[in-house]
Formats: C-alpha cells, structure tokens, sequence
C-alpha cells in the first residue's frame, strides 16, 4: 500500500471512530448541562418538606389533564391514555384558514420531516382544529397535503368547548377571545413532555423557531432516559 493511500486510511479511520464518539460526548454534555434542556412552564404551586432537618422548596408545574377527540382517520383518540410515553407537538388551525393555517401547517411538516420512521414511538404531531365544521373527511383531505403519516401527525376535531378550555386552561395559550363562539386559534406550537408538562412554547409562523422543536424532542427524550437511570 503507497504512503498517501495508507494516509487516507488512516484518517478515514480516524473520521469513523471519532465522529461518533465527539456525537456521543456532546449529548451527553447535553444532558448533564439544565440550560440545555427546555424548561418548564406554568408552575400551580410549591411544595415544602423538611431534609435533614432544613425545609426544602420544589416547584410542582401544571400537568395537563386528558382530552378526547377524533382524528383524520375517524378514530376517537385520547391524548393521555393513546399517546402514553410519547413527546407531543400541539397546534390549532382549521381548514378554511387561509393565510395563516397553510404557512403554519408548513412548516410543522418540516419539523416532522425531522423524524424517521423508527422515531414514531418517541414524538407525536397533533393539530386540533377549532371549527366544527371540519369533520373527518375534510381533515382527511386536508391532512393529505402535509403527510403520508397519519398515524404519527394527527388532524383533530372534537367538542368546541373542550378544545377551548384546553388551549387556554391547560395549554395556557393566550387567546383572543373570552368564549369559544369567539375562539379562532393561536398560533403558538406547544412541546409537551412524556409526563404532561410544558416544555415550550414556539412562534410557529417562524421556520427557524420551529426548527429548535426538533432540538427539544431529542433532549427531552435523553432527560428521560437519564432519569430511567
């Protein structure tokens, strides 16, 4: 073998244990360091107990109750008890939107992109949408210019009312309106962990915001597994 052939080999080598290994470090610096993980959002209130004599404070934050609806596929969900274990990735639109659904739904397709097949266990895409009037086959319809993957991005529908409270109670969106005749949507993406908690908030008219989901489901996913540990 010539000395500039045994070179390349060498390096290539080199490149090959090297990458992986730098890949593995960062993560786990990823893991071990709070500031990169999301953060928390809406804490409910502060638990006190005594340690070793000292009283000790934890932040207890708000853990999202169920909702039930129907997807593209004219199944009746659950978000809790079906998606059990999964990070979720929340928007609202309807279908007639026009202007600002179409860009949003755009670019939460870019983020699913993000994720392969063999991801589907680890991150769920849900979009309720807030008009009744879109039923299943027009979510179906609608969902069909997005993605070929109805199971892992669902099109929702439900009860008005239900859906509603959620995004202002639970989700803790700020909407512009007092009552849901009045309720249009918000444009906000919500990252929600495998237990429940807010984990962020994204401008989804923003790709590069959008962008950083991707970042936050995988950081997610290695706290969770750290804390397994």
């Amino acid at each position: 073998m010539s000395s500039k052939k045994s070179k390349g080999f060498i390096i290539g080598i080199a490149v090959a244990v090297l990458l992986p290994l730098s890949f593995f470090l960062y993560y786990n610096k990823s893991v071990s360091n709070a500031l990169n993980i999301p953060r928390f959002y809406r804490p409910d209130r502060v638990d006190s107990h005594i340690v070793k004599g000292e009283m000790q404070y934890d932040t207890v934050f708000h853990t999202l109750k169920d909702l039930n609806l129907t997807n593209q596929l004219g199944q009746q969900v659950s978000l809790n008890k079906d998606l059990k274990g999964k990070i979720l990735v929340i928007n609202f639109f309807f279908s007639k939107c026009p202007t600002v659904c179409p860009a949003l739904t755009q670019n939460i397709k870019g983020v699913v992109k993000a994720f392969d097949k063999k991801s589907t266990d680890l991150v769920q895409f849900v979009s309720i949408s807030v008009d009744p009037n879109d039923s299943v086959p027009v979510l179906r319809q609608y969902a069909n210019k997005y993605t070929t993957s109805h199971d892992r991005w669902w099109f929702l529908t439900g009860n008005k009312d239900a859906i509603f409270d959620y995004a202002k109670n639970e989700l803790g969106l700020k909407l512009d309106a007092e009552t849901p005749d009045e309720f249009i949507h918000s444009q906000q993406v919500v990252l929600v962990d495998t237990f429940r908690n807010i984990r962020g908030y994204y401008d989804g008219m923003d790709a590069r915001a959008l962008a950083k989901i991707a970042d936050g489901v995988i950081l997610l996913d290695l706290e969770k597994r750290k804390n397994k540990k």
